[in-house]
């Protein structure tokens, strides 16, 4: 378990959505300093928090903003893109740029971190997910989530003896700026961001946000065409 009072938390993807919700919430909790990053730091509008310029498939950008964070003992991995490329018809390029920032992103951070939080004594990880890790209807977009989700659980292994914990964090749709076209049921990202939290602090190993993210996961144990009705047609 990891205490978030007076902690030094990093989070990708500070200036809005989820990130922006973590960062309030984190200093809500008695967070000691928040880094938070966005591409525009002038973007990151929280009073206290510390404004990190970050391109996470950059690596020279990542390393650049972890040498401004050395006191730090969490990292979220909230960063994330949606192109939604469809492996038959987008451009191949369409696909990459998905997993250079859903997943190489993500790598390239924990990479430079890992070697931060456990001479601070250890601490925590969160990878942000989604319910697309588990039902490939978002081409792409679902492909690099499901492999940031096996990223985090090989992680889980490997950091767990460096004394770091892993917590992944699957929702659906939430309701931010990203959304706003979206006609759907919608999670509030001050909630999300609250289970999260509390998902470090308990060493959860994953947070289900919502109730899509609930049932898809217990549908996994049964026939595939409870997940996809048109395979049953």
């Amino acid at each position: 378990m990891t205490a978030l009072k007076g902690a030094n938390v990093f989070v990708t993807g500070g200036s809005r959505g989820i990130g922006k919700a973590l960062v309030e919430e984190l200093y809500a909790r008695g967070a000691g300093k928040v880094y938070a990053t966005a591409r525009d730091p002038r973007t990151v509008t929280h009073p206290d928090a510390v404004p990190v310029a970050l391109e996470a498939t950059d690596p020279a950008s990542v390393a650049a903003a972890a040498a401004q964070a050395q006191d730090v003992t969490v990292l979220i991995n909230n960063a994330g893109a949606h192109v939604g490329a469809s492996f038959l018809d987008s451009p191949v390029d369409d696909v990459r740029r998905e997993f250079e920032t859903n997943f190489y992103g993500p790598l390239l951070l924990t990479r430079a971190f890992v070697p931060i939080i456990e001479s601070n004594g250890g601490g925590h990880l969160l990878n942000v997910h989604s319910v697309l890790s588990w039902i490939a209807l978002g081409g792409s977009y679902s492909a690099s989530k499901a492999a940031l989700w096996s990223q985090s659980n090989s992680l889980r292994l490997e950091l767990q003896p460096r004394g770091i914990s892993v917590t992944g964090l699957h929702v659906g749709y939430v309701d931010t700026d990203l959304t706003a076209g979206v006609d759907a049921p919608k999670s509030d990202p001050r909630a999300v961001a609250a289970l999260a939290l509390d998902g470090i602090e308990t060493g959860a190993h994953e947070v289900l946000a919502d109730d899509i993210s609930r049932q898809v996961k217990a549908g996994l144990a049964g026939d595939l065409a409870g997940l996809y009705p048109q395979l049953a047609q």
